[in-house]
């Protein structure tokens, strides 16, 4: 059950040293565990050895204090079986009680009460009235923490009458577990004049630390008196200090009347912050208690409302890992309390959840591929944009430096010519110098100008005609008619600033075109930029 004393590890200076001597060390490091383990480890060998089971009860509840939470029980043990080597029923019951204060301490709240009940089957064969009480004190508190309120009550009122002569601050612990009690079963008037009592009795017995608490406990007492205002005021001058006593559990109750004392002045934004605060000391401490439990409803509640599918989600899950806390350690409790969402509706509800926000995370997916695809076309076209400005400009500034005609002037005649195209060079002359005529002449700006019609007005025939143009020009027939209508409607744009302000239809009847985007895809063939971008640089 406990080590052996041959197992312990002890200094050769301090293992003829006194009882007295080792705890009086043990108390000047108690904030340090590895200064105390020699003084403890001899304490504890020095006890072993002599089989003085009380000094070996004592010295395992200092190691007990001085360790991790996880491990005491294995201590708490070991006190009972030391103590109950020595037969004494004081000793018993008092080890009994400390096994069941780390149960308390574990939150294994019917643990701690079975061990208080065989403590006190120990404690109440002894006159000790300090511990008669001390284990009735322990009792009441797991009753209240079990929601056994009227129990909790009466033996709270016992410990009163004692404490109220042997211990002023059990005396005011046990007023303030009264008053709290008594707001629980509804008993509001009875809470206020206890609180109020609490207030002056510590001023009386000069116990300040303890008027905060008996504030904080009007504040929630005020709550549900339904008086929001000044319950606000009363918690909240009640925090600074009990958040300088690191009461992280008294300060996250505070918190959560505060928040529902906005909440019911319909102030929800205001309560919001303080229901936060709630849950931030649940996942950092682990703390919960059955009426705390509803800040997670409301908090589901109000991002429901709010359509925040994510924040809804997040306290769903806070509230099963709440109630899983609670069907632990207040498993009758939370039976008792009103909950507006079951473990299976809370699942449901996740299930249902988390359903929506995978179809939005999809669509969102599709979304912003969507947007992603027209930003890269956008940029494209802005890329694009750019760069035939840049080209249009570049040709444009060719077409202002070159002459009337864009093309290169016919070659001279020459016999091989002839030869290849198989045509008399007399034919081929006489063609050359009327195609000079026709263009002089304008003639090309006449509407629907066909090849059999220009061969007509030349005195020669088609196959010939198509031959030459197609030889000397380098061009198809059409191409070479339309070449001309486009020159010729440059020029008048250099040289006419009226027919600048004319439309692309207007144009295209000035030069003979049968339709106005015939035209304008000939003027881009022709400059390889468009009509438009052509007069607003000329305009410039």
């Amino acid at each position: 059950m406990f080590s052996q004393k041959t197992s312990i590890k002890v200094p050769d200076s301090l293992k003829n040293k006194s009882y007295n001597y080792l705890d009086d060390k043990m108390y000047s490091f108690r904030k340090d565990s590895s200064k105390a383990a020699p003084y403890l480890n001899t304490y504890l060998y020095k006890a072993l050895k002599e089989k003085n089971w009380e000094e070996v009860v004592y010295a395992y509840q200092n190691i007990l204090h001085q360790s991790p939470e996880k491990i005491r029980i294995i201590y708490a043990d070991s006190m009972v079986y030391a103590a109950k080597k020595s037969t004494d029923n004081a000793l018993i019951g008092s080890a009994y009680l400390s096994k069941g204060i780390v149960y308390y301490g574990q939150k294994k709240y019917e643990s701690a009460f079975d061990n208080y009940i065989t403590a006190n089957s120990y404690i109440s064969l002894t006159d000790d009235q300090y511990q008669h009480n001390k284990v009735k004190y322990h009792m009441a508190q797991v009753k209240y923490l079990l929601g056994f309120y009227d129990e909790a009550i009466s033996l709270f009122q016992d410990c009163l009458e004692y404490y109220i002569k042997e211990d002023t601050r059990a005396y005011l612990n046990c007023l303030h577990s009264l008053g709290v009690l008594n707001n629980k079963i509804g008993n509001y008037g009875l809470c206020s004049e206890i609180n109020k009592k609490g207030i002056s009795e510590s001023e009386r017995l000069k116990n300040l630390e303890m008027i905060p608490y008996f504030k904080h406990s009007e504040g929630i007492n005020l709550y549900f008196k339904k008086n929001y205002g000044t319950a606000i005021a009363d918690i909240e001058s009640s925090l600074d200090s009990i958040r300088e006593n690191k009461d992280f559990a008294n300060e996250a109750v505070g918190n959560f009347y505060i928040g529902k004392s906005y909440w019911a002045l319909n102030k929800k934004e205001k309560a919001l912050p303080y229901f936060l605060k709630v849950d931030k000391t649940f996942t950092e401490k682990n703390y919960m208690r059955p009426d705390l439990r509803e800040v997670y409803e409301l908090l589901i509640n109000y991002y429901k409302s709010k359509n925040d599918q994510k924040s809804q989600l997040l306290y769903i899950d806070q509230l099963l890992k709440a109630d899983s806390l609670l069907n632990e350690t207040n498993k009758y409790l939370i039976t008792k309390i009103h909950k507006q969402y079951d473990t299976k509706e809370l699942l449901v509800e996740r299930e249902k959840i988390h359903k929506q926000l995978k179809r939005e995370k999809y669509y969102d997916v599709i979304l912003i591929t969507i947007v992603l695809m027209l930003f890269t076309f956008s940029v494209f076209l802005t890329y694009r944009y750019h760069k035939n400005k840049k080209f249009y400009k570049k040709k444009f500034d060719e077409v202002m430096q070159s002459p009337a005609s864009l093309d290169k002037p016919i070659l001279k005649l020459k016999k091989e010519k002839a030869e290849i195209l198989d045509i008399p060079e007399e034919t081929i002359a006489f063609v050359l110098k009327e195609l000079e005529k026709f263009e002089s002449e304008k003639k090309f700006l006449a509407k629907d100008v066909r090849l059999t019609t220009v061969a007509g007005m030349l005195h020669t025939n088609s196959k010939y005609l198509y031959k030459i143009i197609s030889h000397y020009k380098n061009k198809r027939f059409i191409e070479y008619i339309n070449d001309l209508k486009i020159d010729f409607i440059i020029n008048l744009l250099k040289e006419n600033k009226m027919a600048r302000n004319y439309t692309n239809t207007a144009l295209a009847l000035e030069a003979g075109f049968s339709s106005t985007q015939q035209f304008v895809n000939a003027f881009k063939a022709r400059t390889e930029m468009p009509v438009n971008f052509f007069i607003a640089e000329i305009n410039k």
